[in-house]
């Protein structure tokens, strides 16, 4: 029951949804998903935070900068299961198809360019 919990208060919030949809697929760094979902980086932070408390996704640290990515299959089976409800729903939506747009545009920056570009960057 208390992953079940967690799982469900980290899909409660479009934004989560929405950074659930960039990692389909992919490494980013905080940076590359606070550009694309116009937030401040300690709200993306907290946002990362609490998908990780969920176990849908995984983090790392390299230097200076955080990884997320998708969980994997050591995640708990409800956690799975909620990750591939919530990328094949947002595979008709309007807002993750132009994230997706935005996201093309950002991966071509390096991280230390969109840390210059953001005000109060925590990379």
């Amino acid at each position: 029951m208390r992953d079940l919990l967690a799982i469900t208060k980290a899909l409660a919030d479009e934004n989560r949804l929405r950074a659930l949809g960039l990692l389909r697929g992919q490494e980013l760094c905080l940076c590359q998903v606070v550009e694309v979902l116009g937030l401040a980086s300690s709200t993306v932070s907290k946002h990362m935070s609490i998908l990780h408390q969920a176990r849908l996704v995984e983090s790392r640290k390299q230097g200076r900068w955080a990884y997320f990515r998708l969980a994997d299959d050591d995640a708990p089976g409800e956690a799975l299961q909620a990750l591939e409800l919530v990328l094949a729903s947002l595979q008709q939506d309007k807002q993750a198809k132009a994230d997706q747009r935005a996201l093309k545009a950002v991966l071509k920056l390096e991280p230390e360019e969109l840390c210059r570009k953001q005000a109060n960057c925590k990379c």
